[in-house]
């Protein structure tokens, strides 16, 4: 059997990854961390020392950060452009080092109006990233396009989060993907 780890913010906690380890049951040995992946350096931390032992040797890693990142704390957003890049290419390096095939979910969109985040930051976060880490050959998961179109009626109550649509938009978007690199392991 194939081994998956999900890693990542609450999207990946409290959204799709309490439903793909179910559907890929039969198809892969699934781990993800107790732990919200939080912000990018949060992640950089822990897939560089806790985690490892725990993802090493994975057939794939489906990694999302950027929620936190891209908040504005109304001083300013809480990670620069500059500090996510550099965090998420180390990020990526590590997850290179410790899975044969690494995914990498965008940041989903939110419902606006909402304190301290906007679909425009979060879209311009996404296209800064997206390129770099194509570039190192990790496959692109484009959540924020799955929910972008729904985003209005599938977040939760709090406008940030995944509400049970955009759960389900998200699942069988990640399953999809994560079985289609699987085809070419």
């Amino acid at each position: 059997m194939k081994k998956l780890t999900l890693i990542g913010d609450s999207i990946r906690m409290i959204g799709y990854g309490t439903k793909v380890p179910e559907v890929l049951k039969n198809e892969f040995e699934t781990w993800q961390p107790n732990d919200n992946g939080r912000f990018s350096k949060y992640t950089l931390r822990y897939v560089s020392y806790e985690w490892v032992p725990r993802m090493k040797d994975s057939d794939i890693i489906h990694w999302n950060n950027g929620l936190w990142d891209v908040n504005d704390l109304g001083d300013g957003v809480f990670t620069s452009k500059e500090e996510y890049l550099e965090n998420m290419t180390r990020i990526a390096n590590q997850l290179l080092k410790l899975g044969k095939k690494v995914i990498f979910a965008t940041t989903t969109p939110v419902r606006e109006p909402i304190a301290g985040h906007s679909n425009e930051r979060i879209a311009e976060y996404n296209a800064l990233i997206v390129p770099v880490l194509q570039e190192k050959g990790i496959i692109i998961n484009d959540l924020y396009s799955v929910v972008y179109p729904h985003r209005n009626e599938c977040m939760c109550e709090d406008g940030l989060h995944l509400g049970e649509l955009a759960i389900d938009l998200c699942t069988e978007q990640t399953v999809r993907i994560i079985r289609e690199v699987a085809n070419t392991l």
